[in-house]
């Protein structure tokens, strides 16, 4: 949650007064993420309570492409997923404008991240995650996952001249692999729908030991149910300093996950190789936002070699 485009207390406060929400009591930079602009809002609402809000500037999304994500959380808040819900208008419009760039102002969920998660995190997780998938299951529309093989086939080029030769060898090696394995008929017959694509540990919010809350869904498209479940347990189930997966925690997220839409035939045998696509899917990207940065302020990018290492052990223990 980086800071791209500065917001002035009075421009909040008149977005605020539009959406009919209450008076502006503060306005904070968000200091993680490296997406788009946000800010923690603080409101005193019309009947004197103080209500929290998120307020995002969409720096690289326009706004043909930003309804997907909105109105999937729309979707997921109405069938009682817990996620962030956008505050719309007074004509219903949950997209809006804020100088010149596309915005949204949601409901800031209770709770706290868990960065150092047990088994029973894990667990609760893979249970919200089933449920958003089969809650998704009737959501109209349709936006491929923005950051899929498309963009990996376009941005590995970018990033290669940085790389060492035996980082480039991988690279190219784990591409050429994903790029086969979506060519094939038991990839093709795979459930699919729309996906979180980013639900590591920091988009997901607990009080005490119970959890709150998903967030962040501005990665979200229609994919593989699998590639969505595969990126969680890379983060959620991974050792930080090795990159090795963490056995008891992946049972947890996997044995809940299933115990509400259990995996098919072809998901088992392919998990090996989706596990790979989401290691390689986000050691790209940090490689793109390391090599290639964006001027920010409170920006702070990933360092890509964790990923690197993730990808090393998936491959190991294929």
């Amino acid at each position: 949650m980086a800071v791209y485009t500065e917001v002035t207390p009075a421009q909040a406060a008149a977005l605020l007064q539009q959406l009919g929400l209450g008076e502006l009591l503060e306005l904070r930079g968000c200091p993680g993420g490296i997406e788009n602009t946000n800010y923690f809002v603080s409101v005193q609402a019309p009947g004197g309570a103080r209500d929290e809000y998120v307020l995002t500037l969409f720096e690289r999304l326009g706004f043909e492409q930003l309804p997907f994500y909105l109105c999937l959380m729309q979707h997921l808040a109405a069938k009682g997923i817990p996620v962030p819900n956008p505050a719309p208008d007074a004509s219903g419009q949950i997209l809006h404008r804020l100088l010149d760039k596309p915005a949204a102002l949601v409901n800031k969920l209770p709770g706290q991240s868990v960065l150092a998660p047990q088994p029973a995190h894990c667990a609760q997780l893979g249970t919200l995650l089933a449920r958003m998938h089969l809650a998704a299951l009737d959501y109209p529309l349709q936006q491929p996952n923005l950051r899929g093989l498309a963009w990996w086939n376009q941005t590995a080029p970018e990033v290669l001249p940085h790389l060492s030769p035996a980082q480039a060898a991988l690279l190219r090696s784990e591409l050429a692999l994903q790029n086969e394995l979506a060519l094939q008929p038991r990839y093709h017959s795979l459930p699919r729908g729309p996906v979180h694509a980013d639900l590591f540990r920091d988009n997901a919010l607990f009080e005490g030991d119970r959890l709150t809350g998903v967030f962040d869904f501005y990665f979200a498209g229609c994919d593989t149910w699998l590639f969505d479940l595969s990126v969680a347990l890379n983060d959620w189930c991974i050792d930080l300093a090795s990159g090795q997966p963490d056995a008891a925690r992946s049972h947890a997220l996997l044995a809940a996950y299933q115990s509400l839409r259990p995996l098919s035939a072809a998901e088992h045998e392919l998990l090996p190789l989706l596990l790979r696509a989401a290691a390689l899917r986000f050691w790209l990207s940090r490689l793109w936002d390391w090599y290639l940065p964006r001027d920010a302020a409170m920006l702070v990018p990933h360092d890509p070699t964790h990923f690197e290492r993730v990808l090393r052990a998936r491959v190991a223990h294929a």
